[in-house]
């Protein structure tokens, strides 16, 4: 049975890694905040359930407004590494997108911008987590019902959604939501990789469609030596090649 890759992505706090708890069912993911922003680092883990295997690459995301163009390169290319790593790895079945409710900003559109519109090119589905929803007077649905026009002001368009909380330290009803979530984000995990198109892996000139969107993004806001400093740095570039390949293609 083949293993699904899963890319869990959002911004901080959101409850990322969280959700990988509650999908495996135990404590396999770090959950305290770490201190480095932005760096788009990620952790694997291997995760079991319903008689599937799934890979879940728990990453960090684009954060708040006042990050300077350098910093968000840095962190578009790791994102981008993550998902050349994935393509050689056999592709990747889904896109789970964390969103704290209560805290959307327009910051959420920039991660879903950069993971399924620009690095998987509106070929892999993606669904939507809605976390903290435990304070919910009725059902944690009711979330979505008030507030899913807001979505469509950002046009974030998804394949799915689920209400959840991913807070397992709550007692009473809390606990018996808890449970109720693990359910829940299984079966939208389940749903959504079953299919048969299977995972998609970016094909031939991903590297070169990739850099062409650096530049859509970027164009104009970067020093020469801050594009020529990440293609050597991250991508493993000879310097003399990564100011051609910037020059030819127009980031600087």
């Amino acid at each position: 049975m083949s293993t699904k890759n899963i890319v869990l992505f959002g911004q901080s706090g959101a409850g990322k890694s969280s959700i990988v708890n509650l999908m495996a069912g135990e404590e396999v993911a770090e959950t305290s905040p770490g201190t480095e922003r932005c760096t788009m680092h990620w952790d694997d883990h291997l995760i079991t359930f319903g008689g599937y295997h799934y890979k879940v690459f728990d990453t960090i995301g684009l954060e708040e407004p006042g990050l300077n163009p350098p910093q968000y390169l840095d962190a578009i290319v790791n994102a981008y590494n993550l998902i050349k790593k994935l393509n050689s790895e056999g592709g990747i079945d889904l896109l789970l997108f964390c969103v704290k409710a209560g805290r959307v900003t327009a910051t959420f559109q920039s991660n879903y911008r950069l993971f399924y519109e620009w690095l998987c090119e509106e070929k892999v589905p993606v669904v939507l987590v809605l976390t903290h929803l435990e304070r919910e007077q009725n059902s944690m649905e009711d979330w979505w019902t008030r507030n899913k026009h807001i979505f469509a002001k950002y046009e974030i368009r998804v394949a799915g959604h689920t209400c959840i909380t991913a807070a397992n330290n709550l007692d009473g009803r809390f606990k018996q939501l808890y449970e109720e979530s693990c359910c829940l984000v299984r079966d939208l995990v389940k749903t959504h990789t079953q299919g048969e198109e299977g995972p998609w892996g970016g094909g031939e000139g991903l590297f070169m469609r990739f850099l062409r969107k650096l530049k859509e993004l970027l164009q104009g806001q970067l020093k020469r030596k801050d594009v020529v400093g990440v293609l050597t740095k991250r991508c493993h570039m000879p310097p003399k090649a990564a100011k051609q390949l910037a020059e030819n293609i127009g980031l600087i």
